[in-house]
């Protein structure tokens, strides 16, 4: 994980250095919320933002701009680096294709993951966010896919891509503690010691960061995924119950 980390840190560094030699925009692939933490915490980021569109995407690409630009003109800049892709399905698909459907479709036609943006799903269709220099390849790719024979697939300018909504399936849990390990074993549903065993092999993180003890405590509006069973928002307590254990208001990510 530490090398893996170190390789992005160096990639973002790179474009920062090339953005401030040849004082020219420069930006990366589409980062997931994992890596932006990781980017925030390890590089100081002046003159640079995180965009993915929406101002809630999950993932966004980290550009890098010279002082003599203004941050306003660089975002108008970028309707020229990305594109929408957007594709209607057709009656009889509507409402049967969900996010990995689109995913597996992008993977298999050979796009890496750091081309693409956020996935925006409807009943009818969704809306892809790429980089414009990929769109061409990617409509005429998923048109050849049976699955997507049938649809309509359009580029769209930017300011035409859905907003983003986040959807939630809220929910209440009951803990001793605000324990990590009593967390994770009841939003996974399984013991203590397999709890544990999800934290010990790192498949737990705390607002994006691996969780590295069973005993780490969380608090009202930390994010905390679980490899396999989703990513949930802890909101708070809700009450303590008689034997002083805690009820805990759960938001899971739909």
């Amino acid at each position: 994980m530490k090398d893996e980390n170190d390789l992005l840190i160096a990639k973002v560094l790179d474009k920062k250095k090339i953005c401030n030699s040849k004082n020219k925009i420069t930006y990366t692939d589409f980062l997931n919320e994992k890596e932006q933490r990781v980017i925030e915490k390890n590089v100081k980021l002046e003159n640079a933002f995180f965009y993915g569109v929406n101002e809630n995407a999950d993932r966004k690409i980290l550009v890098f701009y010279p002082e003599k630009l203004t941050e306003e003109l660089v975002r108008k800049s970028l309707k020229s680096v990305l594109s929408g892709i957007r594709i209607i399905l057709k009656n009889d698909q509507i409402g049967n294709y969900e996010h990995k459907n689109y995913l597996s479709a992008l993977i298999k036609i050979g796009i890496d993951r750091g081309k693409i943006g956020d996935i925006l799903v409807d009943d009818y269709g969704a809306d892809i966010i790429a980089f414009d220099m990929n769109k061409e390849f990617i409509i005429q790719s998923l048109s050849e896919l049976t699955r997507f024979r049938k649809a309509n697939i359009d580029i769209i300018p930017i300011d035409d891509i859905k907003q983003k909504i986040d959807r939630f399936e809220e929910s209440t849990i009951i803990v001793s503690s605000m324990r990590i390990d009593n967390i994770v074993a009841e939003l996974a549903g399984c013991s203590r010691t397999n709890a544990d065993e999800y934290i010990n092999s790192e498949k737990v993180f705390v607002n994006y960061e691996t969780a590295l003890k069973v005993s780490k405590t969380i608090f009202e509006g930390d994010i905390v995924t679980i490899r396999g069973k989703g990513k949930f928002r802890i909101d708070g307590l809700v009450r303590n119950t008689r034997n002083n254990r805690f009820v805990i208001k759960v938001n899971k990510y739909a």
